[in-house]
């Protein structure tokens, strides 16, 4: 079993998919610069979070 996120962390994660897909790539680190400019959230834990899933959907893809 994994990790399980949260509705938040999905909504945002594939609503930042839907709009800037050609942005994102299979590297964490950079993805996590990108979450950051485009979501204005104030918790790092959120930002992470959203950009590891980002970063899942983007390889499951």
């Amino acid at each position: 079993m994994g990790r399980i996120k949260t509705k938040l962390i999905k909504r945002l994660t594939f609503q930042l998919i839907k709009d800037r897909k050609q942005e994102f790539s299979k590297d964490f680190n950079q993805n996590k610069e990108v979450v950051g400019k485009h979501l204005s959230v104030s918790s790092k834990r959120i930002r992470n979070a959203v950009a590891g899933y980002v970063t899942r959907r983007i390889k499951q893809a």
